[in-house]
């Protein structure tokens, strides 16, 4: 058992209730359509909105624990002043990225506010669903800068180790 106390993360919060819905909705339409030869109307809109939460929400944690995708390395085979350029070089281009998507989502969200579009499915907002791509892209900068704090201090996390 882990010495250290549980952290409040509502990035990895916000993921595991993501994933739960997207669960319990999908659970819950294969019973009814098993039983009544019908299907809920909204299963497939909130899924689909779980499912970009509980991916950008994922992201957010893997930033914040390093454990994105990437080429390592080169990063072991450097000396420590260019891995800490590598680690800011790395930092900058997710940040451009990051940066074009929450600008371009928190447009994209006004947008649909202030045309008062509606979700095909069921009617509601789609701003609603809209408005978390920038929030969630701006708490995966967050969890970025956090992360490439801890690796220019030296503080990174034990790398984990994937069998494949």
């Amino acid at each position: 058992m882990s010495s250290r106390p549980p952290k409040f993360r509502p990035d990895a919060w916000l993921a595991t209730l993501a994933l739960v819905a997207i669960c319990g909705i999908s659970l819950g339409n294969v019973i009814v359509r098993y039983a009544t030869d019908a299907s809920f109307a909204f299963t497939e809109e909130f899924s689909v909105f779980c499912l970009v939460v509980l991916t950008f929400a994922g992201a957010a944690v893997a930033a914040r624990h390093n454990q994105h995708i990437r080429i390592e390395l080169i990063e072991h085979y450097l000396p420590l002043w260019a891995r800490k350029v590598v680690y800011v070089l790395q930092w900058l281009a997710g940040l451009v990225v990051l940066g074009i998507m929450t600008w371009y989502g928190s447009t994209f969200a006004l947008q649909e506010y202030q045309w008062e579009s509606l979700s095909p499915g069921l009617g509601l907002p789609n701003w609603i669903y809209v408005v978390w791509l920038p929030l969630l892209s701006v708490a995966i900068m967050i969890r970025m800068t956090q992360s490439l704090i801890d690796r220019l201090r030296g503080r990174e996390a034990p790398e984990v180790v994937h069998e494949s």
